[in-house]
């Protein structure tokens, strides 16, 4: 096509190479020849061409010109490449119809820039594209092409990208799959399963989130509804066919998943209910593995002109002029906070180039080290939030795609290092005295809001969430305000110090009673599990004694699932619980818990 100087249309699925195999092959064919790569999906019609006052050389007057994107003036011979092309709004498809029927912009003609090959690439799609050519005039002046995944060369792209790593048992599972699944399963989304799985992740951690739910690999059925679920069959194959573990989940996963982002350049979402603590983790990450702030942008407010704005030049052409904050040397972690909550579409275009390409407007961002979007989900609580939706090309650009729980950002050590123990005695009753269902309805945020509030002495029922007609979020505060007024015949880890000599009795003919325990090894078992690091460590003996009379399995769960703070805490209290029981010795032992068990205080 670029030597009969004819216009390309090629259509293929998502994620199979398409833009990739353009930017690699057209360079090695034609030495001295670029590519022009312009992401149609994210063009305001500013962007590629403008009519702006210019001084005529002539009369020295000031003259209307139309000025041209200065992407297109590489000063060499170029191919122009319109990826998703069909995604664009109205106005940039007249202005891309121009270009593909007869290779001119306005003014311009391409020919004179230096232009040899227009090609227009999309999905086919109507799930991912928001329009379909069907303008003969149009249809007519194009060679169109529909591709595959085996038309492009990323089986060797992966190979070289995993030079320790054999893949052709993952390519031959891949190759087994049936059409329907290998759409889903794109050569792009293998790439970031295989990603996870290099970082020692859960493999499901690739496959991206589309309208806020986790992919799942179905077929169809005869009768059109989703068929059985192959997603763990098929990870748990490529795992072995790799020879790693496909693990469950991991510890301290979302610091683990921003701090492996930032040291291998990858793009991820974190999905996660509201004030959970999403964004302030990722700013404290960024700053422990950069030494500066991130690149934070609230979607909600950013506007396209937050970004990026066209401007003319004294060449005559248009450039684009970025935010400061996105240019300049030092590392940079890019954060899109309510991702999923865009202000209008255009905006949103924008920054996926970033997400997509690492550039804006044709420029790469000097040394991106990550990008980060935060959202929501689509549902919480039984309410739908108000978030947007998305399609499976927009969400698999995602090398990790992780919904947040709210036990995977442990605030409560940050909550006890502000506020002391006020803090304390607010996180033992979220963690002891209501359900599951309260707390999903206390979030982090909430706790603090409680905290301020009995501080400041007002009604903390106003520090729930406010549901409307008098109702707040249905937690009971009672035991709550009775702990805060020091009137609760709850147990805490202060109780648990207090009361030491009683509650090892306690444990001790727990531990004669049944190999299980009972009730009081519960609930010791249940105020260790929760308290925080700071917590634990300042009641070290305290906790080393009363480790001796849990039962073994109990003991194993402290060091499983836990950050590494708290992992050597445990491990050095396994420790002190060694030397306790040495010092003591078994017939000490025994004459303790002998005495200890006829001085017990009744469990009440």
């Amino acid at each position: 096509m670029i030597t009969m100087g004819q216009t390309g249309q090629v259509f293929g699925e998502h994620g199979i190479g398409k833009t990739s195999t353009f930017l690699s092959h057209i360079p090695r064919r034609h030495p001295g020849t670029t590519v022009v790569l312009v992401p149609a999906a994210n063009l305001t019609p500013d962007d590629l061409l403008v009519n702006a006052p210019v001084r005529d050389p002539r009369s020295g007057e000031l003259v209307l010109t139309q000025l041209i994107m200065a992407q297109l003036t590489p000063g060499k011979p170029f191919v122009l490449l319109i990826d998703d092309s069909l995604q664009a709004g109205d106005t940039i498809q007249s202005q891309l119809m121009q270009i593909a029927c007869d290779w001119t912009l306005g003014e311009h003609d391409l020919r004179a820039l230096g232009c040899v090959g227009v090609f227009l690439t999309d999905n086919e799609s109507l799930a991912e594209t928001s329009a379909r050519r069907s303008d003969l005039a149009i249809l007519d002046r194009m060679v169109t092409l529909r591709i595959t995944a085996a038309d492009t060369a990323w089986r060797y792209k992966l190979a070289e990208r995993y030079p320790d790593w054999d893949l052709t048992e993952v390519f031959r599972i891949w190759a087994g799959l049936s059409p329907h699944l290998r759409s889903l399963f794109s050569p792009r989304t293998l790439e970031h399963v295989l990603d996870c799985a290099r970082a020692e992740f859960p493999l499901s951690w690739g496959l991206p989130l589309v309208g806020g739910h986790r992919l799942r690999l179905r077929d169809v059925a005869e009768n059109g509804k989703p068929g059985p679920d192959h997603t763990t069959e098929i990870l748990d194959r490529i795992a072995d066919a790799l020879g790693v573990r496909n693990p469950r989940t991991v510890a301290d996963p979302v610091r683990r998943i921003l701090r492996t982002a930032i040291r291998q350049g990858w793009s991820v979402l974190l999905q996660g209910p509201p004030g959970c603590g999403k964004t302030q983790i990722t700013k404290q990450v960024a700053r422990e593995e950069t030494g500066r702030d991130p690149v934070y942008f609230s979607l909600p407010v950013t506007n396209v002109e937050d970004l990026c704005v066209p401007i003319p030049t004294p060449d005559g052409t248009l450039d684009t002029l970025l935010s400061r904050s996105l240019v300049g040397p030092e590392p940079k972690v890019i954060v899109w906070d309510e991702y999923n909550r865009p202000k209008d579409k255009a905006t949103f275009a924008k920054l996926m180039e970033i997400t997509q390409e690492r550039s804006l407007a044709g420029r790469p961002i000097p040394n991106l080290r990550a990008q980060v979007a935060l959202q929501n989900p689509p549902y919480h609580l039984g309410r739908k939030l108000q978030v947007s939706g998305n399609n499976v090309a927009q969400a698999s650009r995602f090398t990790v795609s992780y919904e947040v729980r709210p036990e995977d950002i442990p605030a409560g050590q940050w909550l006890v290092d502000t506020y002391g123990e006020v803090a304390e005695t607010v996180l033992e009753w979220w963690h002891n005295d209501i359900d599951d269902e309260g707390r999903q309805w206390v979030t982090k945020r909430t706790l603090e809001r409680l905290i301020r509030l009995h501080q400041a002495g007002l009604p903390l029922e106003t520090g729930l969430i406010y549901l409307g007609q008098g109702e707040y979020a249905p937690v009971p505060l009672a035991q709550l305000e009775a702990r805060l007024a020091d009137r609760s015949k709850a147990v805490g880890m202060r109780e648990l110090a207090r009361d030491v000599d009683a509650w090892e009795a306690r444990l001790a003919a727990a531990s004669e009673t049944s190999a299980e325990g009972t009730n009081d090894t519960d609930l010791v078992h249940q105020i260790l599990a929760n308290a925080e690091v700071s917590q634990l460590r300042r009641h070290r003996d305290v906790v080393a004694r009363l480790l001796r009379h849990l039962p073994p399995k109990l003991r194993a769960t402290y060091l499983v699932g836990q950050t590494p703070e708290k992992q050597r805490f445990w491990v050095a209290a396994l420790a002190r619980m060694a030397e306790l029981a040495e010092a003591a010795g078994p017939a000490g032992t025994g004459r303790a818990r002998s005495g200890r068990r006829r001085t017990a205080p009744r469990q009440s």
